[in-house]
């Protein structure tokens, strides 16, 4: 008889096959299922042969190959296979067995599966995991949240395969309940859009205003990854610069301009509409994909519309190391409007969420890892209940000191006709925060001329609603109030 294993993960894609390899790594036996059996048998007699990794054919099986409480992990695609699936596992799993859900699921689904499983009695875990294929082999930034009875159980699995830092800790902590784990990955997703587009803005700039090469720009990427702006994301911009194909040019002279997008992206913009947060930098990213998408079209217009015919003739140096600041700035404000998102949400659905813990999981393993995580951390830690990033006295200072770049990169931007949509959000967002007054009372006179949708007045208390009847011909009717 083959002794039980300790968990079982279903779905041997990418990021599931991986992991597998990481658990049994850490001395953890495995079970593993995929709808095609064929392959099992070839992960098996492949990257599994003679590792603590049983193969199995039938949910029945992988089911019966577990010890209790029996720990099944998901790691399929979004949406209704994942559903149809924890329907195969209900007639094998007992009281306080444990469903986990390690893919990229979006949070209101994990809510309402975590309620389903409740009262079916079973135990269910919605975990964003965060690394890429290197990551779930080596050790991914792990996102846990739903039933924290399950947590007991799987803490002494998740935290072991997920990535280890310099200071020794892992990138694994618990969330909170329901859907925060995966509600937190979508926020982690939704900045890794905002990240991707600021650094392609750059690039932009580089290559279409200062006519830099490819190997120019690596050098740069490569001298960033050693300053302020240390990251995944940039060390590997440095090597995608520096790639050529068989020919020895470029490859990324060689790809389609054309953004593809899996959908987390959208999800954390729509999270923030439905909590009234402006994610205006994030929103942008994504839309900048969508621009992308119209190829043939921005093609056509191309040949149409015309914009500015000029050759630069400033100062390169000085540009770049604008750049350099202005595309600092802006990532600030990235993080800044996505944990006021977690914040806002975790208020409402009572997740209590720690913002240092977050951001101290996110500095390993995950794509968005960079040492700017460090002073994040730092500053949820000196202050638990800030209410915006921009506020802690770090970024206060480090504002004051790269704003200035941020607006000189974005009048070259717009004098020579190059779209920064993304860093001209982060300054408008900067700019509307601090703010003392803006533009939005002419705006509530408009509404309600139009609709009765009444104002606040600057010398009455807040919450006191009035009405002007602008043309004399109107009624005393109001219409009633919608807040976000």
């Amino acid at each position: 008889m083959k002794k039980l294993s300790n968990i079982a993960v279903a779905g041997l894609a990418v990021m599931g096959e991986n992991l597998v390899l990481n658990m049994e790594s850490k001395g953890f036996s495995v079970s593993v299922f995929n709808r095609t059996t064929a392959k099992v048998d070839d992960f098996i007699a492949g990257r599994g042969k003679g590792k603590n990794i049983q193969g199995c054919h039938t949910v029945k099986e992988l089911v019966a190959s577990l010890e209790r409480p029996r720990k099944v992990m998901m790691m399929l695609k979004a949406g209704e296979v994942v559903d149809g699936f924890i329907e195969q596992l209900l007639p094998y799993l007992e009281e306080g067995d444990i469903i986990i859900d390690g893919g990229n699921s979006n949070y209101q689904d994990t809510e309402r599966r975590y309620a389903y499983l409740k009262e079916k009695g079973l135990l269910f875990i919605g975990t964003g995991v965060s690394g890429g294929e290197e990551g779930a082999l080596k050790g991914p930034s792990i996102m846990p949240g739903g039933s924290e009875e399950a947590w007991k159980h799987l803490e002494p699995v998740l935290v072991p395969i997920s990535a280890r830092v310099s200071d020794g800790t892992y990138c694994c902590s618990w969330m909170g309940k329901g859907g925060a784990g995966h509600f937190v990955k979508m926020v982690h997703n939704g900045i890794e859009y905002g990240d991707m587009q600021l650094i392609c803005e750059a690039y932009q700039i580089m290559k279409d205003v200062l006519r830099m090469s490819v190997d120019e720009m690596h050098e740069v990427f490569v001298r960033w990854n050693e300053g302020i702006l240390s990251s995944y994301l940039i060390e590997i911009t440095s090597d995608i610069m520096a790639y050529k194909d068989e020919k020895m040019v470029p490859m990324i002279d060689n790809i389609l301009d054309t953004a593809g997008q899996k959908g987390t992206g959208k999800w954390t913009v729509n999270g923030a509409l439905d909590v009234g947060i402006p994610l205006s930098l994030i929103s942008e990213s994504v839309f900048a994909r969508c621009l992308s998408a119209q190829k043939e079209e921005r093609v056509a217009a191309s040949k149409i519309l015309g914009g500015p015919q000029k050759t630069f003739n400033g100062d390169k140096v000085q540009l770049v190391g604008d750049l350099e600041k202005a595309l600092y700035l802006a990532k600030v404000v990235s993080y800044t409007q996505g944990f006021t998102l977690m914040r806002e949400a975790s208020l409402e659905r009572g997740w209590n969420l720690n913002f240092g813990e977050i951001a101290r999981i996110w500095r390993g393993g995950c794509i968005i890892r960079s040492s700017f995580l460090d002073k994040i951390t730092e500053a949820y830690r000196t202050e638990p209940g800030l209410t915006n990033l921009l506020l802690a006295p770090y970024f206060t200072a480090q504002v004051d000191e790269t704003q200035q770049s941020l607006r000189n990169v974005l009048a070259t931007a717009i004098e020579y006709g190059v779209p920064a949509p993304c860093h001209a959000s982060a300054l408008n967002y900067y700019d509307g925060y601090r703010s003392a007054r803006l533009p939005a009372n002419l705006l509530q006179a408009q509404r309600d001329y139009f609709g009765a949708h009444t104002y606040e007045r600057i010398d009455r208390p807040r919450g006191d609603f009035f009405h002007t009847n602008w043309t004399g011909k109107g009624g005393n009717t109001t219409s009633t109030a919608y807040v976000k």
